[in-house]
């Protein structure tokens, strides 16, 4: 059983799951690492793990407080609660930044992931062969996953229930993104934006009494490829959960060296200097999917230049990333 939580131990679990919420819609940054540096990873995985067979009983018999104690429902509801919000307000704003200042943006999430390296690996003194072995097989998949090339948009239920599955390795795996799995999938745009915009408009328009999206068979449609989204996410998560649960009980250190390693390998998907190649027609006109949207093949990583202010500036931002990672890391030694 965990310890009770004061008013201020609640809010700020509220403002990790924006964290957490704002970083899974990031394609390069995983939400995992928001858990692991804020220092509730272990608590967030044993408690998915909790929604077991037991569990269910406990909810279909009526036992609604005990579940709720069960699952640490406290934890999982704020959390999961922050993650919603974020949804709607700060992954808003940082596709608003995105759009507009996307080098500074990138430079600090990659200055953040190389903050989070310091603080996994600083105190991990379990170097040898077999850890040794783990991160460098984590570092390669992470370097590979990070240079693969995007397919299709796909909007089949089946493979959209697979890529809730898939996506939300980023909340469980930290330096996975599940946002850029997704932009390998193909199917970003579709589901961590038409989809979302789609719940948004629809929401709003409830509250006005509106109910005209009933006839918007477009509108439906999405509506529905968010669901399964939704369903094949919360099945990962739980699925995924058990996973790491057996993998943190008995190969803790060989599991942290494959995180350390694999984090170092995401770099890549980060590194703030690259140009987003879009796909184009025989004729040159940019190529666009079933929403209108722009496809992307892949990014085409380069050199900074030094002789460009706007490169120091980058500099800057990524040291600002590495700050907020040690004022965390700072935060959690002295806040007791």
């Amino acid at each position: 059983m965990y310890e009770p939580r004061t008013f201020i131990d609640k809010f700020w679990l509220f403002i990790k799951g924006l964290c957490m919420g704002a970083a899974n819609k990031v394609p390069g940054v995983s939400g995992g690492i928001v858990a692991f540096v804020g220092g509730f990873y272990e608590e967030f995985i044993y408690s998915l793990q909790k929604v077991n067979l037991k569990a269910f009983k406990l909810l279909f018999n009526g036992r609604f407080k005990s579940f709720y104690r069960y699952v640490n429902g406290q934890f999982l509801s704020l959390l999961i609660f922050g993650m919603l919000v974020s949804y709607f307000s700060i992954s808003k704003i940082l596709d608003y930044f995105l759009e507009r200042k996307e080098l500074f943006v990138w430079s600090a999430f990659f200055g953040m992931i190389l903050g989070s390296i310091y603080y996994i690996a600083k105190d991990f003194n379990f170097w040898n062969k077999k850890t040794g072995i783990a991160g460098i097989i984590g570092l390669t998949i992470g370097i590979a996953i990070s240079f693969l090339s995007p397919a299709t948009q796909n909007d089949n239920l089946i493979f959209i229930f697979f890529c809730g599955i898939i996506s939300v390795s980023g909340m469980t795996l930290p330096g996975l993104s599940g946002s850029f799995i997704l932009i390998l999938l193909g199917n970003y745009v579709l589901l961590l934006v038409d989809s979302v915009n789609a719940l948004f408009d629809t929401m709003a328009e409830l509250l006005k009494g509106d109910f005209s999206f009933v006839r918007n068979t477009k509108r439906l449609h999405t509506l529905k490829i968010l669901a399964v989204f939704t369903t094949g996410s919360a099945v990962g998560l739980v699925t995924l959960s058990h996973v790491l649960t057996y993998l943190l009980k008995h190969y803790k250190h060989i599991t942290t060296a494959i995180i350390i390693g694999f984090i170092t390998g995401s770099l890549g998907v980060v590194w703030p200097w690259k140009k987003t190649i879009y796909k184009t027609n025989i004729d040159g006109v940019l190529a666009v999917d079933s929403n209108g949207n722009a496809v992307i093949i892949n990014y085409e990583r380069y050199i900074p230049n030094f002789s460009i202010s706007e490169t120091w500036w980058a500099f800057f931002f990524i040291i600002v990333g590495i700050a907020i990672l040690l004022g965390l890391d700072w935060y959690g030694k002295n806040r007791k």
